[in-house]
């Protein structure tokens, strides 16, 4: 497939979802970068995006230029965002590493629906153009600050360095782990000076929040706040959880269609069976990613293919005999592709 038409799929299925469109996003989705990558280059951590890109900074150009084709053929608007790294000195992030203006401001482009209201527009303005929060990392391994050689729980990493919270003269915040959305959400609001704490899921091969740095006399105050509503934030979780509910079996039920659409053979108490299992709430699993919420045809497949190699298969006791997953896969692919010719036909 060409570049071009990757980047128009890519681009299609980003505005589908968000109503907005940056040649970062469009990026991610062609593969040309990892959601941590992203993240570390916000970070700081990188000179420049390209400098972890799989191409230059010619091919970079030729997607930006493709992006740009397909907005304009769409009717959409232009507006130039601001990129700051995540480091207390907020400097510009690079894309490219020769920084040529005309090549930067290409890739800061954000191409957004003309169908926006003046107040969604504004709001995502604001969004695109938010600086972003201080970032502190949890280790994963030992580490020793760049700046005085210590070491410690957490530490910020500036030009590719880590330096611990002294250095970086956050040593007087407390750290407030994750779990309670009204807390961090006030006690971020309140203190002056805050970070987020993020660690590096390898599974997932992302970044993940583990929490929030703040002023200790913010999190008191929060607190206070909290304790001030506790009745009516418990009577709102109680709605929000039966909405969510609701929600849920909705999208189940939408998904099982789907897949006695896509699988007319496929037993109807199987297809809610696996629709079930992929549309768990926070479980991570493709049924609950955007693409899957939106019941894009790979993603559903890929639900199905799931179900067939862990039920249909001996792919778990390969696993468990210590073969290689790739290895694995290949031993039961003809197997799960005949279940799937089979339930491609109606019966």
């Amino acid at each position: 497939m060409s570049l071009g038409r990757r980047v128009e799929d890519a681009a299609d299925g980003i505005l589908k979802r968000t109503r907005s469109v940056s040649a970062v996003e469009v990026f991610t989705q062609i593969r040309w970068l990892r959601t941590a990558q992203v993240d570390e280059w916000r970070q700081g951590r990188h000179a420049s995006l390209e400098a972890v890109m799989p191409v230059g900074a010619d091919r970079i150009g030729d997607a930006a230029r493709a992006l740009r084709a397909w907005a304009e053929a769409r009717g959409l608007d232009s507006s130039e965002a601001v990129y700051l790294a995540a480091t207390r000195d907020r400097r510009a992030l690079r894309f490219t590493a020769a920084g040529g203006e005309a090549a930067e401001r290409a890739l800061r482009l954000h191409w957004t629906s003309p169908d926006l209201t003046p107040a969604q527009r504004e709001r995502l303005t604001a969004k695109q153009n938010r600086a972003p929060d201080l970032v502190a990392v949890v280790p994963e391994k030992a580490w020793a600050c760049a700046g005085c050689g210590g070491t410690g729980e957490f530490h910020l990493v500036e030009d590719d360095a880590p330096l611990c919270l002294a250095c970086a003269d956050l040593d007087h915040l407390v750290f407030l782990p994750s779990g309670d959305a009204a807390l961090s959400r006030r006690a971020k609001k309140e203190s002056g000076l805050s970070a987020l704490v993020m660690r590096f899921n390898r599974r997932r091969k992302r970044y993940e929040r583990r929490g929030l740095l703040v002023e200790e006399a913010a999190l008191q105050r929060a607190e206070e706040l909290c304790l001030a509503d506790e009745d009516a934030r418990s009577r709102r979780r109680d709605r929000d959880r039966g909405r969510r509910a609701e929600q849920d079996l909705d999208l189940q039920e939408r998904m099982a269609a789907e897949i006695v659409r896509l699988f007319p053979g496929c037993p109807a108490d199987r297809a809610a069976e696996i629709a079930g299992h992929a549309a768990v709430r926070g479980s991570g699993r493709v049924g609950r990613s955007a693409a899957g919420r939106e019941l894009d045809e790979e993603a559903v497949t890929l639900a199905v293919v799931a179900s067939v190699r862990h039920l249909d298969t001996g792919y778990d006791r390969l696993l468990m005999d210590g073969v290689p997953r790739a290895d694995a896969r290949a031993a039961i692919r003809a197997t799960v592709d005949r279940v799937l010719n089979t339930w491609r036909r109606a019966p």
